[in-house]
């Protein structure tokens, strides 16, 4: 068969971009090489509807073994009783849980999108806020910390099924706890998607929610090191409250709403291959060498959100917890948008990003959103955050000087050079 150039040709593109450049993009991180051999694995050639011992086809007797490892392993990183590994990325483990809970209709509250939150919470154009009514909670104005008033508020007007805490640009820990007592007043189940922490949370680095939320979904690709994927995961079982019945007239278990509400529910065979990668890189978090990256990853990202501030940068809620800062670019008249562009030019991966109460579309925004993980694992440490924020704010501060931004470009290209990325592959 000819080899297809084109494409691997691309491939090839696409490692000396990762390798010359500097990846600040909070969802992205740079996996190991035995997880992207078991991406590319023979276990992709394998259909494998249903469950390990509860299979739809044939032959699934090696994959069975593949899949239970990689569900023990995960028991084991956050100590729980139930974990599903299948769904195919964070927002298919979150429409399968919510599926699994409520009904066409029913409220849920959740973290609006403009305040730090993520899609599959509620937004109206996703079908979170499509199937279901949603209503939103934000943070305050004055700090940019999660507004818990608000939240209860919110929470006792509409009486929602199910309160969703989590977010995708939100760098301070979560009050688990807090929110758990406002939804057993109201009725509500708690769902925590930790996409972003799950990384720091797993090393008890950052509140654990598995005490105080019902269901925890997550992603593996973030902070969590995996491949991209999702996983959806409870502390312990428990009888479903909305009364949901088997044929049998017996009152479902959440455990069986949620495997039923991945498959058949929203998906039909699982990427064994992806979920073979999942089970390598969950025994990879099992080991200290994961323990003090994680530790490295905050360390990193309270160093760079100090040197911001020295520039007078505005970070959103005045600090970080976590992997990740939201900065507001106002005071330093640039939008989102066009900081993201002209840092792509000298090889600084960023995302634009809203910002609380932004007067900016989301085409455009008034923030952009940094995060620590990828740069972390190629061996970077607090020391290197100082070059990382300067040649950032070089470039911001001389957005329309090519002449400038070509020399941050140079600089960079051979700074990484000493963060060696996959050199094993040619």
């Amino acid at each position: 068969m000819q080899r297809d150039t084109l494409i691997f040709d691309l491939i090839n593109k696409e490692l000396e971009r990762q390798r010359h450049g500097i990846e600040l993009i909070a969802s992205e991180n740079f996996t190991s090489l035995q997880v992207m051999e078991a991406m590319g694995s023979v276990m992709t050639n394998k259909y494998a509807e249903g469950y390990p011992g509860k299979r739809y086809y044939g032959g699934c007797e090696i994959v069975d073994q593949s899949e239970q490892l990689a569900i023990d392993r995960l028991k084991q990183i956050f100590n729980i009783n139930y974990a599903n590994v299948q769904p195919h990325s964070g927002a298919q483990a979150n429409a399968a849980v919510l599926l699994a809970i409520l009904q066409p209709g029913d409220p849920i509250l959740g973290l609006d999108l403009s305040m730090g939150g993520h899609l599959t919470h509620g937004s109206p154009v996703n079908f979170s806020g499509k199937l279901y009514q949603p209503h939103f909670y934000g943070v305050k104005k004055e700090d940019g910390l999660i507004d818990y008033d608000m939240l209860e508020t919110k929470a006792k007007e509409i009486k929602p099924k199910v309160i969703i805490v989590g977010a995708s640009a939100y760098s301070r820990d979560w009050e688990y706890e807090r929110i758990r007592k406002v939804a057993d007043d109201v009725g509500a189940l708690v769902m925590a998607d930790i996409a972003h922490p799950a990384g720091l949370i797993a090393k008890g680095l950052l509140n654990s929610p598995f005490d105080h939320c019902h269901i925890v979904t997550s992603t593996t690709h973030k902070t969590l090191r995996g491949p991209r994927g999702g996983i959806i995961m409870m502390k312990s079982d428990f009888e479903n409250p909305f009364g949901q019945k088997d044929p049998k007239g017996n009152v479902r278990m959440m455990s069986n709403l949620l495997d039923l509400a991945v498959f058949p529910g929203t998906q039909g065979g699982p990427l064994e291959h992806i979920i073979a990668a999942k089970a390598i890189s969950f025994g990879e978090i099992l080991s200290d060498e994961f323990t003090n990256y994680a530790k490295q990853v905050i360390s990193n990202a309270q160093a760079m959100a100090a040197a911001f501030v020295e520039k007078n940068y505005q970070i959103i809620s005045g600090g970080t917890d976590n992997h990740l800062m939201l900065i507001d670019l106002r005071n330093k008249n640039i939008s989102g948008k066009k900081a993201e562009q002209v840092l792509v030019k000298a090889d600084i991966t960023a995302n634009k990003n809203m910002v609380p109460f932004d007067d900016k579309s989301a085409f455009v925004t008034s923030g952009v959103r940094f995060g620590v993980p990828a740069i972390t694992t190629r061996g970077m440490k607090e020391e290197n955050m100082r070059f990382v924020v300067d040649s950032v704010d070089k470039v911001l501060s001389n957005a329309d000087d090519e002449k400038i931004i070509m020399n941050v470009k140079n600089d960079i290209n051979a700074f990484m050079k000493q963060f060696p990325l996959y050199p094993e592959l040619r």
